[in-house]
Formats: C-alpha cells, structure tokens, sequence
C-alpha cells in the first residue's frame, strides 16, 4: 500500500484567549496541546493582554492568575517536544483597557472618558494606545524586551485590531489631517521596528488595514496579516484576495463560535471555518490559525471549543477529504467520547430561538446582561423560548460520567434557564422569580466547580458576576463563598 499525505496548509493553528478572564492551569495548557498536536495542529498561541506577570507591572495583573515567564519556558519546550511552536501573543494597540484603567497608565490612552464603538454603543473608558504619543512605544518596547525572551519562535502576533476610539481622542487633529487609516499604519510601522530589532516576524490583525485595502501595499515586510471573520458569511473571498494582490502572506483565522453562546454555533462555525479555508487555499494563504475567545467572561467551557477545533484541524490538513466529515463520530472517536452527537446538536440550539444574532447567540444574550447588547428581547418570542427549551430536552441522552460531561450537562442547564428567564420577562410576571433564582444559585456553584477544575482562580470573580447580576434582578443577592 502506498499513502500519499501533505497538508493543505503548512501552518494550522489554534488562538486561545486566555484574557477575557479564563486562565488555564498548565495542566490543561498540556492537555490541550497534546490533543491538537494529535489532530496535526502545529501553532499555538495564546492571546493576552493583561495576563502574563511583567515584573514591573503588579496592578495590572494581581487578581487575573496570570502566565509567568517560567510557565512560558516549559510550556515552550512542551510545545516543541510535540512540534507544535508557541507563538507570543501581546495586543499592542487596541484592547489595552485592563492596562489603561490604572493610574499609571491612562496618561498613554487615546481617550479616558469613552468613545462610540461601530457596534452602536458607547465604550466606556479608555481602550486604545494613543499613536501619537511617543510613550505608547517606549511602553511597548519595555514590554517586548521582557516577554519574548521567553519562547523560542520567531514570530510575534502584536494584535493591533478593533481600534476604534482612534481618532476620538488625542489623536484627533492628526487623523483630521493626515487619516485614520494613515495615522493607524504609522504607529504599526514604529511596532513593526521594535519587532524587527528582536529578530521576529511580526504578525497582526488585519481588519483595520481592510478599511481601506489600496494601502495594504504601504504594509513594512517582512509582515503577517491575520485575516479574521467568525460569521458564516464573513467576505474572505474578497478579503483574501486583498492580502494576495498586495503579495503580503497571511493566514486566514475563522473561529470556534463558542464564545458568547454558552455552548457554540454548530452550523455557523462548520460554515465559517469551511469558507476560511476554500479561500484561503484559492489565492494562498500561509496558514489557518483557529480562533477561540472569551469575550464577556468566557462562560463557556472548553470541551465547547472542541467541535470548532476538530473542524479547523480537519479542514486546514485537507479540505477535499474532509469536506463532508461526521463531525459528531470524530469527536466521539477523538475527543469526547460519547458526547460527540451531544455537542454538536447543544451546539445549534442557539438556531431555535427563531433570533439569529452577529457573533453571538440570543439565549446567551438573555442570560448575561450587558450595556453593550442591545435590547435582548427584541424579536424574542415565547413559541421561541418554548422551541428551545424543547429542543434542549430532546437532546440525545449522555452516557458519560466525565468532567467533560458534566460540563455539557452545565452548559444545557444555562441555556435552558435563559429559555426560562426570557419567558419571564415577556410574562412580566414576579411570581416565578424566586423559582429562577433558586434554580440560578446551583449553576453557579456548578459553574464555579468546573471553573477550577480547569482553570486559575483570578478572572472569575468577574466572569461570574456576570451571572450573580440576574441573582440581583430576581431580588436575591450574590453568592456567598459557602455556596461555592
């Protein structure tokens, strides 16, 4: 017999956040590397802002658990004792607000009072670098010298996505004259030095360049454009092509759709994930890096992720043979045994509700309030709430005894309390309220069970605040540690 196997794409990755308040133990940090080195998965990197311990830098990081530059260091050599490389992840630009909020450091943020988001809401605070100060470089050039010593790759994500408030705030006059997008690259060219001068290959995000594609070519080399979108429909037929045109490599990073869902997209992500890579391999990209974040407390769990996992290391190794996989079998036969049918129909609840909502889910939306989220009960119905709430009890029956199941059983439990808590709200009626809040207290607790069996303390205090404010709203109050 003779076998004839190569990859599609020569780097596929994953992206883990461990920012948005989750920070992993080592020992599912080696967990999960050793899983996805077996799916062929050869990059990892792992997104931070706040969360790695800068000697210097105690305020920022105290409460968040953070990675230290010893855990670096062996989990680089985990990483390469399976060929997988570890690539250092710093944002650099935007998504600095766990930095900026503290006195030492708002003096280097665009704004400090907020800044109006393209999402149609207000951001509160500040959250980008200001690019025309100075500092903002001297700050990052401090930061570089005493993280990247510590791994071994020579490439460098620096973020530098979503920078919205450029422009509202000390950089006003500048972006008036010359440019927002102008203003933007020049600051990426002063980060793109300090890389350089370490010997790395810096790689970014790309969406704001995509703002306006006929500068991509002003780009300084050498240079990595992240191509990212997390939608089903997400362009990156178009935007690929953009990158292409302009001969700088890029990947193309779709997503996992689990975050803000509680428990996935199934069929966005399957789409999603496909569409990154038929593009990708169409006008040749270097790589697929799988994304996975955390956004509003990361509430969901990590066996969540691995169905967006699979699916990306399945498609980016050789997307003709795998085309039409059983996602289901894989997982049970890979990953999650005897779950597998579970998560992936958990995983498409979110479809029942009748609401499709961008990068997110309704039920998710219902369950954890936020200022950023418009009215969430906007086109929520009660056949809807009722569907899925059907839905969820009709899903296939676990035949496991594993943390693994015990976190889907956790997850069907949040969304179905969501299913119960939006049906409260359209009754208007207070006569249930102390049934969702006796029924919310043991999923938290749950919650807070599972939490640890995976990940550090720091951060979940406000992940789970998220869930202590329904407690609140049906007249309860926060958990108390002896109901942990």
């Amino acid at each position: 017999m003779e076998i004839e196997d190569s990859p599609d794409f020569l780097v596929r990755g994953v992206m883990l956040d461990i920012s948005r308040d989750k920070v992993p133990t080592m020992a599912t940090l080696r967990g999960l590397v050793d899983l996805l080195s077996s799916w062929k998965i050869n990059q990892l990197q792992l997104y931070t802002e706040h969360t790695f311990a800068y000697r210097k830098h105690r305020v920022v990081w105290k409460d968040a658990s953070p990675m230290t530059a010893e855990e670096i260091v062996e989990l680089d050599a985990y990483c390469r004792e399976r060929f997988v490389e570890l690539v250092p992840n710093q944002n650099s630009f935007g998504h600095m607000e766990r930095w900026l909020k503290h006195e030492p450091y708002r003096k280097l943020a665009e704004v400090t009072d907020g800044a109006d988001t393209p999402w149609g809401f207000r951001w509160k605070g500040p959250f980008s670098l200001s690019p025309t100060d100075p500092r903002s470089i001297e700050f990052l050039d401090k930061l570089y010298d005493e993280l990247l010593p510590n791994f071994s790759s020579g490439l460098f994500n620096v973020g530098c996505d979503e920078t919205f408030d450029i422009g509202q705030g000390r950089s006003r006059a500048s972006v008036e004259e010359r440019g927002k997008t102008v203003v933007y690259l020049d600051f990426l060219k002063q980060v793109h030095e300090l890389v350089i001068r370490r010997g790395r290959t810096m790689m970014f995000w790309g969406d704001i360049i995509l703002h306006e594609p006929e500068m991509i070519g002003q780009l300084p080399r050498p240079i990595v454009a992240l191509d990212w979108g997390y939608e089903a429909d997400h362009p990156f037929a178009a935007e690929t092509l953009a990158f292409a045109r302009s001969q700088i490599p890029f990947y193309v990073c779709p997503g996992t759709s689990s975050w803000l869902s509680i428990a996935g997209r199934t069929d966005n992500m399957l789409a999603n994930q496909l569409s990154a890579a038929e593009h990708g391999l169409a006008n040749g990209a270097i790589g697929f890096l799988n994304t996975d974040w955390g956004d509003h407390g990361h509430l969901q769990y990590l066996p969540v992720s691995y169905a967006g996992f699979a699916a990306g290391a399945a498609y980016s190794w050789c997307l003709a043979s795998n085309r039409n996989m059983n996602l289901a079998a894989a997982l049970d036969a890979y990953a999650l045994p005897g779950l597998g049918q579970f998560a992936c129909e958990l995983g498409n609840v979110y479809q029942a509700v009748g609401k499709l909502v961008k990068n997110s889910s309704a039920l998710f939306r219902i369950l954890v309030p936020s200022s950023a989220h418009t009215d969430p009960m906007e086109g929520i119905t009660m056949e809807g709430l009722e569907h899925a709430e059907a839905a969820i009890a009709a899903l296939p029956q676990v035949r496991s005894a594993s943390l693994e199941a015990d976190e889907f059983a956790n997850a069907a439990a949040m969304l179905r309390h969501a299913c119960r808590r939006g049906m409260w709200k359209l009754a208007a009626s207070r006569r249930s309220a102390n049934a969702l809040e006796k029924e919310l207290r043991p999923i938290i607790a749950e919650h807070h069970r599972l939490w640890l069996a995976r990940n550090r303390l720091g951060g979940f205090s406000d992940s789970v605040g998220r869930l202590e404010a329904n407690l609140s709203e049906y007249g309860g109050g926060r958990m108390l540690n002896s109901e942990f």
